[in-house]
């Protein structure tokens, strides 16, 4: 926090990096990709919208409604599904963990656990620090939590979704040890 006069600016430092390099090689790697069955529904979804389009509209071709809606849901949940999680055992910084296209070294890891599904709602709900780093997919129910030990990030600590938290803890766990 820095003081100008009677203006105060707040400095937010976050360990935020480029995108992950995919080759280099992981510890851990998982991806969030929305349930299988959220597609079909996705394209009935937008079949129905179309056929609205086709029958409300005559003078145009009943096709075109499908062909430009068909590819919306199919990008909406390609979209969702992109969340990557990876923990790294080599990289410029060291072992890190990388959450989407947010980064963490695992320098700055002082604890890591897993909340289960049991625990979400308290977890996400009274219990969350506003400055936490969240990446909260509601299709995954289980979620990780690392707590941060670093005096100049203001960000108390990181939660987010895994499917595997388990597998996931024990590869940060092992790289923090090392």
């Amino acid at each position: 926090m820095r003081t100008f006069g009677e203006t105060t600016l707040i400095v937010v430092q976050n360990h935020a990096s480029p995108p992950p390099d995919d080759s280099a090689p992981a510890e851990y790697q998982e991806q969030l990709w929305v349930p299988w069955w959220w597609w079909p529904l996705g394209l009935v979804a937008s079949s129905l919208v179309a056929t609205q389009f086709a029958l409300g509209i005559d003078a145009l071709p009943a096709w075109i409604p499908y062909l430009v809606l068909a590819p919306v849901p199919i990008w909406v949940l390609w979209y969702l599904s992109r969340t990557k999680l990876r923990v790294t055992a080599d990289g410029p910084d060291g072992p890190s963990l990388h959450v989407g296209d947010a980064c963490l070294p695992a320098s700055v890891i002082a604890r890591t656990a897993v909340i289960p599904p049991s625990a979400k709602q308290a977890a996400m709900g009274r219990q969350l620090d506003p400055a936490a780093y969240v990446a909260n997919r509601n299709w995954v129910r289980p979620m990780v939590l690392v707590v941060l030990n670093d005096p100049d990030d203001p960000t108390p600590y990181w939660l987010f979704s895994s499917r595997h938290p388990e597998r996931l803890v024990a590869a940060l766990e092992s790289n923090i040890r090392s």
